[in-house]
This record gives C-alpha cells, structure tokens and sequence, in this order.
C-alpha cells in the first residue's frame, strides 16, 4: 500500500461542505478536496433508518495525516458521528502523487 490516500466523509449542507473543505486545505491537511452534491443517504442512526441529502467530500492526503484529518473534520461538522474513513491509494499517477506531498 502507499503513503497516500483518500479520506471520504460527508456534510449535511453545501455550506458545512465548503467550510471542511477550505480548512482542510488552508491547513495543509489536505492537497484537494472533491465536493459532490447531490448525495442522498439512507442509514441506521439511534435505532431507525433515516434519509438525508447530503455532500460527499473526497479529500486527497497523505496516510500519516488521517488521524490530524479526522481530528479536524470533527471539530467543525455538525454531526454527533461524522463519517471519516480512509481509502489507500495502492498506485497513483507519479507526478498527481509529487504534488499531493508538495501541498502538505
């Protein structure tokens, strides 16, 4: 596996999406972040199933930074229990992964 990767989380409103996105950023936490709308989610929460629209954040980073990642996300979402989870980039285009490490 190699020491970069994607860190998928969601956000209840374009606007808390944008707020994650830019701190992750500005902090060199993150190289980039993919804001998707349009995300309809069905889940389990406090024993019922709810649905909600929500925005997708793919946030391009480095291993060793998910845990400063995850600490972040949590400190600015609105959620009891924000999705954080890491994906690994198993191969990536050489010079994509050269600039992910020169933004952070």
């Amino acid at each position: 596996m190699g020491e970069h990767a994607v860190v998928l989380s969601t956000a209840s409103s374009a606007e808390e999406a944008a707020k994650i996105a830019d701190a992750l950023v500005e902090r060199r936490l993150a190289a980039c972040v993919n804001v998707l709308p349009g995300l309809r989610s069905v889940y389990r929460w406090k024993d019922a199933v709810e649905r909600a629209s929500e925005w997708m954040l793919v946030i391009k980073t480095r291993r060793e930074r998910f845990d400063d990642v995850a600490a972040a996300i949590r400190e600015l979402h609105s959620y009891e229990v924000p999705e954080v989870v890491m994906l690994g980039i198993e191969r990536g285009d050489a010079a994509y992964l050269a600039w992910i490490d020169a933004c952070l």
